[in-house]
């Protein structure tokens, strides 16, 4: 019997979509995630004879830099419509620490890394560093808020952090990106890069998420006619139309469009913040997350066996875990000295920041605008920081968080736990 490629990998995807229904419940509480065992899987599926095709993210840039693209901005949807917390002047102080002090800082210290001790050029150093620094809104789930409630103070420092910095650093990491291409081109001016690419993208990201956000907002809560107050018909998949439409429209306009999806989100859930329908499109956009990731968490773990990693010199993957167990630990850490929270709970949010789609996405988009010397080893480098991340972060979340909820358990006063 001749078995087809394309009826494989419908089976594939099959048993995918229904293990990331079943995992989140079995693996609760379990010092397990859902991403290791894709990640696991894909290893297993694509090192048996079956003749699967290439999974090299390196010898598919296009590709790769779509399917990245469209699983971080439905995250970014996702996590901007479960934040509680509305934006009031000093709410979100962790956030800004870690997107002003923190990013920058370890973009710096993996650039540098990059170059003086792994060897690269300048601009594949800034990529590499640029690529690293943000916390990834799609494998970071297992630490960030839950579903959205009508409570505002119901998020404890740690999640709402790491969950309000991985929406925002993916856009607010690009100019980095962009700095790098540009250097790869040796068309690098300061002049240009602080007025276009940090200056009118962000701005124009910023506003074009905010005008469609609050569009979208009157529609689906206010408009005059009772027809057109699409909240009222629960449909779930307009989480996808405002996740595009805020997107296309930003980058249309030359704006980063990742940070437009996240505040269209926050501008959908400030219109009637209590209202059950953030609850609906919030889970409309998680599953379609969910079947994102576990597509691309397959594919990652072909990748892996396929040879991703055998350009992987011992200096790079060195400067690897120099990211995740020195420089973002500390950089996260000292940036949130004065800002909420306790000091265990600032080395928490330091310590997960987790590398993932987002990573992958950045490299490919790279590799598509510009040719960096070494990529290779750059592609190695990041594949296996994911690695580490995600088997590291995966096994310790768990019992790392569930500790911390104790510690903040015992440290309320009865009123407070009565409240709870």
């Amino acid at each position: 019997m001749c078995v087809q490629l394309s009826d494989l990998l419908f089976a594939l995807f099959g048993v995918g979509a229904l293990l990331a229904g079943i995992l989140p419940r079995v693996l609760e509480r379990r010092p397990m995630s859902m991403p290791i065992v894709f990640l696991a899987l894909g290893m297993v599926v694509f090192a048996l004879p079956l003749d699967l095709p290439d999974a090299d993210p390196f010898a598919h840039p296009k590709l790769t830099q779509h399917l990245t693209e469209v699983c971080v901005i439905v995250a970014l949807m996702g996590a901007g419509l479960k934040i509680d917390r509305p934006l009031a002047r000093g709410r979100w102080t962790s956030t800004w620490r870690l997107l002003i002090i923190a990013m920058p800082v370890t973009i710096a210290a993996v650039a540098l890394l990059g170059w003086w001790w792994a060897g690269l050029v300048p601009a594949a150093a800034l990529l590499l560093g640029g690529a690293l620094a943000p916390t990834d809104p799609v494998l970071a789930a297992d630490v960030q808020v839950g579903e959205p409630t009508d409570e505002e103070d119901s998020e404890d420092e740690v999640r709402f952090a790491l969950t309000s910095e991985a929406g925002l650093n993916d856009g607010l990491a690009f100019p980095f990106v962009y700095a790098a291409i540009a250097l790869a081109l040796g068309t690098f001016s300061w002049a240009e890069w602080g007025l276009k690419d940090v200056g009118y993208k962000i701005l124009v990201g910023v506003v074009g998420g905010l005008l469609v956000g609050r569009f979208l907002g009157q529609l689906f809560f206010r408009a005059r006619n009772k027809k057109l107050r699409l909240a009222h018909h629960s449909e779930g998949f307009l989480a996808l139309a405002a996740t595009f439409l805020a997107y296309g429209l930003a980058e249309v306009a030359g704006g980063y469009g990742f940070l437009a999806v996240f505040i269209a989100a926050r501008g959908i859930r400030s219109a009637q913040r209590s209202h059950e329908y953030h609850q609906v499109l919030h889970e409309f956009a998680e599953q379609i997350e969910r079947l994102l990731t576990v597509l691309l968490l397959l594919l990652l773990g072909g990748a892996i066996v396929g040879g991703l990693l055998k350009p992987l010199t011992w200096q790079a993957a060195l400067v690897g875990l120099a990211l995740v167990f020195v420089v973002r630990p500390l950089a996260g850490f000292l940036s949130l000295r004065g800002a909420p929270g306790h000091a265990t709970e600032h080395w928490v949010i330091a310590a997960f920041g987790i590398r993932g789609i987002g990573s992958i996405y950045y490299l490919s988009y790279a590799m598509s605008h510009a040719s960096f010397p070494a990529m290779d080893v750059i592609w190695a480098t990041v594949g296996f920081v994911i690695l580490v991340s995600v088997v590291l972060h995966g096994v310790a979340v768990t019992p790392v968080m569930r500790l911390l909820d104790r510690m903040n358990e015992r440290s309320r006063t009865p009123e407070e736990r009565h409240a709870q």
